[in-house]
């Protein structure tokens, strides 16, 4: 406690560096060709998760509890890549290594935020899965609309509370060494181990985080399926069960892409080497905002469905003003 007071009330002896210097990846030769690929899965993730958005709004057959999650998802996918990619651009392809003060803790609060409402809207459409499967009677009565919109509102009041604690840490501590950030964006863990005074309040608070926003999703994710998955046992029919588990299906990748780098690197801690930990992290990041709308657009029986009824409905409109004009 003793610590903790100190940390807030000596206000006098923080030391705030006026930049911070992003290293990236170090060493390896040749890395604007793959800064170039993120900018690629940017410009992909521009015109792939607006699309998705914009098929669940004007589409009134998926206005439902699953699909609102889909676009929520696919809200928080376009956020993390836009706070994430774009600095990366003028970070490393322009040489522009330095960001300020403000610039770094406004990076960190943005980025950690979106990336903490993906793990919390997988968590969700595992919830809306298990409901589905589970209680398939009870569904439409358990999962609604309304009741969607809330658990989202709520999710993301707690994720943006759950990390501005965090960045506020991070604005306590005094930087009088080093102002090298050994990673591509304002990463928590590599700002605030350059501290020179006292950052265990941060390592606490940094394992927390991490719990709430990545082990528990994990484990109440993995909880589900295994109800999902003795559920399905119960069924007898061998077609009913196969077209339960291609509910699934799209949301099991989902996880896995966004979970395994993820874990794996966060898992292994300081063995793994800085420039994996970064690669590792980026593509956690960057790839599901591009491969979870050709996931939902295209391997979905829904979102297939409303595209050929937007496909009809435009062909017939375009017919009818050729006709118009002829006639």
């Amino acid at each position: 406690m003793r610590t903790l007071n100190s940390i807030f009330i000596l206000n006098t002896t923080i030391v705030r560096p006026e930049f911070f210097f992003i290293s990236g990846l170090a060493g390896i030769p040749h890395t604007k060709y793959y800064y170039s690929f993120l900018c690629f899965i940017y410009i992909l993730s521009l015109l792939g998760n607006p699309f998705v958005m914009f098929m669940i709004y004007s589409d009134h057959c998926l206005h439902s509890p699953k699909c609102i999650a889909v676009f929520n998802l696919a809200v928080t996918d376009l956020c993390v890549s836009t706070a994430i990619v774009p600095q990366v651009i003028d970070t490393f392809l322009f040489k522009s290594h330095l960001i300020s003060y403000e610039a770094c803790l406004t990076n960190m609060f943005f980025v950690y935020w979106f990336l903490t409402m993906q793990s919390f809207t997988l968590t969700v459409m595992s919830y809306d899965r298990y409901v589905a499967i589970c209680f398939p009677l009870r569904y439409n009565e358990i999962v609604t609309n309304k009741s969607m919109l809330l658990i989202t509102a709520i999710t993301w009041i707690i994720a943006g509370q759950a990390n501005f604690i965090p960045v506020v840490f991070v604005s306590r501590l005094s930087f009088c060494k080093s102002i090298v950030i050994n990673s591509h964006f304002c990463d928590y863990g590599p700002t605030f181990r350059l501290a020179c005074n006292d950052n265990t309040p941060n390592y606490v608070i940094g394992w927390t985080h991490s719990v709430m926003i990545l082990w528990f999703p994990v484990l109440f994710i993995t909880g589900t399926y295994i109800s999902i998955a003795r559920a399905l046992l119960k069924i007898a029919a061998a077609s009913e069960r196969l077209k339960a588990m291609k509910t699934c299906t799209a949301h099991l990748i989902l996880v896995g892409l966004f979970y395994l780098p993820i874990c794996f690197t966060y898992g292994l801690g300081s063995r793994i080497h800085q420039n994996a930990r970064i690669i590792n992290t980026s593509l956690g990041m960057v790839l599901p905002s591009i491969l979870n709308p050709i996931i939902y657009s295209l391997k979905t029986e829904e979102f297939t469905e409303s595209i050929k009824r937007l496909y009809r409905r435009k062909k017939t409109h375009i017919t009818g003003r050729k006709q118009l004009i002829n006639g």
